[in-house]
């Protein structure tokens, strides 16, 4: 097999925005045959974008049982990730799933299975780990330029980005709020960096404080009465081999240190931190270590770009999609492993789970 047919579910804004675009761009090994909605107008329209030759369905059930389609990306809200990549992969389909995993352990527990049982690829959309920054600081801990990593910290901070469309402010749909959308990214960025999944417990603690109406939000203001998640989530854990991870995470807080799925590294030969330089609108990676008796600081600018909608002729998320087609096409790993994400829900799990008791979670 040279060339892969994907289905996608779900045409919301990451669908159209990240997913498409960076698949179009694997015109060569990749084509985009059908598209998934419950809504067939959302679908055509979809469909329409990239021709009139594309399939659409208003049932999922009916593209995974196309045999056209060898790949499917899931980009529906997190309560249905579980079953719909279980029904993919057990249909035999490749599953590229929209993060978080799934909503609790449970899930993606049953989403490793599936995978591991049917011998299909799965990967979960983290496409942090695709930025430059992120790469280059993989290449350098991977080197052990830090030594040990024993000290992280995880940051997913706006001031203020309240995402208040779709279903991101239900609980039922969604399972959380700031934590399980934006922390999530933080907290996978930060443990590959670490390659340390082993974790000994987990305290946390969530907030919903800012209920009032507000007008600074960018994203429009948001219904007080229908704010049933958290904005904000900490967490302090602790791995096995003794170092530590402190998660800081919201989508309004009133602090003026913005950072977004970044993370800070503290090793025994020297230390990294990612930053967002506001006024350049681009991201900075300074590492830090001992030069000659003297403490040095360098300093990497314009390492990455802003995001999968980034005008650079490469995004993160086509480095992101790349990797994942030839990992099917060359049957090895894909980047992000589903044992991995699987890790990063059982924190997110255990941080609400901790929040709800008041109490610490051994793992």
């Amino acid at each position: 097999m040279n060339k892969l047919n994907v289905g996608i579910i779900g045409c919301g804004a990451i669908a159209m925005e990240k997913h498409l675009p960076a698949l179009l761009k694997l015109s060569d090994k990749v084509e985009v045959k059908g598209f998934a909605n419950r809504n067939e107008e959302k679908a055509k329209k979809a469909a329409d974008s990239v021709g009139n030759d594309k399939k659409v369905y208003t049932n999922y059930k009916d593209m995974l049982q196309d045999p056209e389609i060898d790949v499917v990306h899931i980009c529906t809200p997190n309560a249905l990730h579980s079953s719909m990549t279980v029904e993919a992969l057990e249909a035999g389909k490749h599953v590229m799933c929209e993060k978080p995993m799934a909503m609790n352990s449970q899930e993606a527990e049953e989403m490793v299975k599936a995978a591991e049982r049917t011998g299909k690829k799965l990967t979960i959309a983290y496409q942090n780990r695709f930025r430059k920054d992120s790469l280059l600081l993989k290449q350098s801990c991977t080197n052990g330029d830090l030594g040990e990593i024993y000290v992280a910290k995880a940051h997913a901070i706006r001031r203020r980005g309240v995402p208040t469309w779709g279903v991101f402010l239900n609980k039922e749909m969604q399972g959380g709020g700031a934590l399980i959308d934006i922390g999530t990214h933080a907290l996978d960025l930060t443990l590959w960096l670490m390659n340390n999944y082993e974790v000994d417990s987990v305290t946390g603690v969530v907030h919903n404080k800012l209920r009032y109406e507000n007008k600074a939000n960018p994203f429009g203001p948001w219904d007080s009465d229908h704010f049933n998640v958290e904005e904000s989530a900490f967490s302090f854990i602790k791995m096995k081999n003794g170092a530590s991870i402190y998660l800081e995470c919201s989508w309004a807080l009133n602090s003026v240190d913005e950072r977004e799925a970044m993370t800070t590294l503290s090793g025994t030969k020297g230390g990294a931190e990612m930053r967002r330089n506001t006024a350049l609108g681009t991201n900075e990676l300074i590492f830090n270590t001992e030069m000659y008796g003297n403490l040095v600081n360098t300093q990497l600018q314009n390492a990455a770009g802003i995001s999968y909608i980034s005008p650079v002729e490469e995004t993160d998320a086509d480095r992101e999609m790349a990797q994942w087609i030839d990992a099917i096409l060359e049957d090895k790993n894909p980047v992000v492993e589903p044992r991995q994400a699987l890790v990063v829900t059982q924190i997110l799990e255990a941080i609400y789970r901790s929040a709800e008791l008041n109490d610490t979670i051994k793992f």
